[in-house]
């Protein structure tokens, strides 16, 4: 008599090792000389470079990439989620000036499909390579009967190192500081429960084109987020910088007030940067008043640098020099805290 398998149960171990040696290429394509080990060991190794640095401070971040995935779902389109992943990770963490230095996935799904996990993976091995940072490991879990057929979830973790005198937390803010707006590459990981209900639920227009877009919605609501972590660290080594905040969920609003000291406010110039257009798109459809945009979207702008004016032009052209578009958006001033809209 036969008794019933782990496969009968739903989870598929030979899937699972052969998604393994799908995912393999991927990763190695991240190592460096600081990898120790290979593939398959119960943990990743990492041997610290220690040069220069007196007092190293580790960093860590984690985060996910949350409703963007059902995208992803509806699309069949697997290959760019990753990169989200670390992006959400890396970005926050060079926030406080730290250079990511390895990054580890974890993927959960409820059937296991090799090609499918090896497709995220490809997007998470791009990411770290953008980041200059190394995939030392993760983990797919198959959990049958918890995630419906084709879907999957995914969240990330980072660490960085900054020397301890280097650390950027934005108590040095002060007022008249400039404020240096970092272009985004779209909508990024945050705002998509909203996204959904204008893109899929109120009307189906995925699949919709638009000229000025220069592709579908659907196309355009993946594009991956972008990654700072090569500009900044550039400018940091260059230029003085007193704080940096990453536009995430709560946009302009909640973000840019937490790296203000005290008695301190943002004043944000309107029309200062070029908004991009799945922006005002999405804006036409809700319905909605300037400030909740600027309360639910990064609007263009994924990361914001507070820094003296002397610094300022040396650090919108060094971002330039490295593929990074920037321009001035507004400044500090004394106030009670906060983000002020100006035209």
């Amino acid at each position: 008599m036969d008794g019933i398998t782990y496969k009968d149960a739903g989870v598929d171990v030979e899937a699972g090792y052969r998604a393994v040696k799908l995912m393999g290429d991927y990763v190695k394509s991240t190592y460096n000389k600081n990898v120790i080990g290979d593939i398959g060991s119960f943990s990743g190794l990492y041997a610290l470079d220690m040069e220069g640095i007196k007092e190293p401070v580790l960093v860590g971040g984690t985060d996910g990439v949350g409703t963007k995935l059902k995208l992803a779902f509806i699309m069949d389109k697997h290959d760019t989620i990753g990169q989200d992943c670390v992006a959400m990770c890396v970005n926050d963490i060079i926030c406080q000036g730290a250079k990511p230095l390895f990054f580890l996935d974890y993927i959960a799904t409820g059937k296991l499909v090799p090609e499918k996990m090896a497709e995220i993976v490809k997007g998470v091995a791009e990411g770290c390579r953008k980041a200059n940072c190394v995939l030392i490991g993760g983990e797919t879990a198959e959990m049958p009967g918890f995630y419906r057929e084709g879907e999957y979830d995914i969240a990330g973790f980072a660490v960085g190192m900054v020397d301890k005198k280097n650390i950027i937390d934005g108590s040095s803010i002060a007022e008249e500081d400039v404020l240096i707006g970092i272009s985004s590459s779209g909508v990024h990981s945050n705002g998509y429960s909203l996204v959904r209900r204008l893109v899929l639920e109120e009307k189906n227009r995925i699949d919709e084109y638009y000229d000025f877009l220069g592709h579908t919605v659907g196309e355009e609501l993946l594009i991956p987020t972008h990654i700072y972590v090569k500009g900044i660290l550039k400018v940091l080594a260059e230029y003085t910088v007193h704080g940096i905040s990453h536009i995430t969920g709560g946009g302009f609003i909640e973000n840019i007030p937490r790296m203000l000291p005290g008695g301190m406010s943002a004043e944000i110039i309107l029309g200062s940067w070029e908004v991009n257009p799945i922006f005002k798109l999405l804006q036409e459809w809700a319905g909605i008043e300037d400030r909740q945009m600027y309360n639910t979207f990064n609007m263009g702008i994924g990361m914001v640098i507070a820094c003296p004016e002397s610094s300022c032009d040396g650090i919108i052209n060094t971002l330039a020099g490295e593929g990074y578009e920037s321009s001035v958006i507004g400044r500090v001033k004394k106030g009670e805290g906060g983000v002020i809209f100006r035209q």
